[in-house]
């Protein structure tokens, strides 16, 4: 590189910060965007911080992990969030927009374990599944006889007798959302392999990944039912509606065992211990990401992350713990808030 490079890189870097700082005066709050599953893990963290006196609660709002990482990486500024939650990692495309518009430096927090659950009212049976049978249900297309046909089925007994005579309803949550995109790649792509079906499709002359996309579209005629970014008003809906199942994340069921109850998948049940194991079949790693440029320019950020990766929140028995989150294990932990606190950026190969 050469010197007059250098230099203007520099320049560049010190207009940036200079810009910033005096629009940071303005902004004296934490701003943060993203997952429902992850925001109250992450509302419990800011409250947390702002009791502690020496900066104001950050805002967090639930915007979906999809809506929020595309608000994340609009841009730098103050004008822009400064932290974004995630259900799922993010995406090599997303990271790569990012940097295309000036948010180059990012750090990835793994927070903990969350299980993906299929659920219903306490006033009906509890009902296994398999993801097979998920998949049969609500599948866009599905495989009968050998041919691909859009999806027959109208009740749960049509797929197995051992399902109920009921009307296939489940209600979950829209593409926006980090748990749709977890119930496409954990329940629909993978019941669609153990069903046969994928097999199937590309032995009927379809390309294999038009057949894997075929997998995970989801019908539109009723029998799955959006009901936005809040896995709040799903529990709210299984309870009005004993004949309904709901999918959402594990601590939205734990925080509400006293009226609904989680489904078995694949003969094991969406239980803490099960989750933390890695036995339970549904289950996924939560993040947060950090916009490492407005470190030390809105007041607080720094002090947030090592809140929220201490182990009176993140740790065993910890606050999180309490809201549903399934923790780390003690030496993840310790790797984690390490890499945390220095602000060690993520980088695209770590996404390949």
């Amino acid at each position: 590189m050469t010197i007059r490079n250098t230099l203007a890189i520099v320049g560049a870097t010190a207009v940036l910060a200079c810009a910033f700082a005096g629009q940071a005066a303005a902004r004296d709050q934490i701003r943060i965007v993203g997952s429902s599953t992850v925001f109250p893990f992450t509302t419990a963290v800011a409250e947390a911080f702002g009791k502690a006196g020496a900066f104001k609660t950050p805002v967090v709002e639930s915007t979906g992990t999809g809506g929020g990482l595309k608000l994340f990486c609009a841009g730098v500024g103050e004008d822009q969030p400064d932290i974004t939650n995630a259900s799922r990692r993010i995406k090599a495309s997303e990271f790569e927009t990012c940097g295309k518009n000036g948010v180059t430096a990012i750090t990835e927090i793994k927070i903990g374990f969350d299980g993906l659950v299929v659920a219903n009212s306490k006033a009906s049976p509890v009902q296994p599944f398999t993801k097979a049978q998920l998949w049969k249900a609500l599948a866009a297309e599905v495989v009968v006889d050998g041919k691909v046909v859009v999806n027959p089925y109208k009740t749960w007994n049509e797929i197995d007798p051992s399902l109920p005579a009921k009307k296939i309803e489940l209600i979950g949550p829209p593409p926006t959302s980090g748990t749709r995109d977890s119930f496409n790649e954990l329940i629909l792509e993978k019941g669609c392999e153990a069903a046969g079906a994928l097999d199937a499709m590309v032995a009927a002359g379809i390309d294999k990944k038009d057949a894997a996309a075929k997998c995970m579209k989801i019908r539109e005629d009723g029998a799955y039912v959006e009901a936005g970014e809040n896995d709040n008003l799903i529990v709210q809906k299984l309870v009005s509606n004993p004949d309904a199942f709901g999918a959402f994340g594990y601590s939205f069921l734990e925080e509400n065992l006293d009226k609904i109850q989680g489904s078995p998948i694949d003969g094991t049940s969406p239980e803490y211990d099960d989750i933390s194991a890695g036995k339970y079949a549904v289950a996924r790693s939560m993040f947060v990401y950090v916009k490492n440029q407005h470190v030390g320019l809105v007041p607080g950020l720094k002090e947030f992350v090592a809140e929220y990766t201490s182990s009176k929140a993140m740790g065993e028995g910890g606050y999180l713990q309490g809201k549903g989150l399934v923790v780390l294990p003690k030496d993840e932990l310790e790797q984690v808030r390490a890499h945390a606190l220095a602000f060690a950026p993520l980088s695209g190969a770590d996404l390949k």
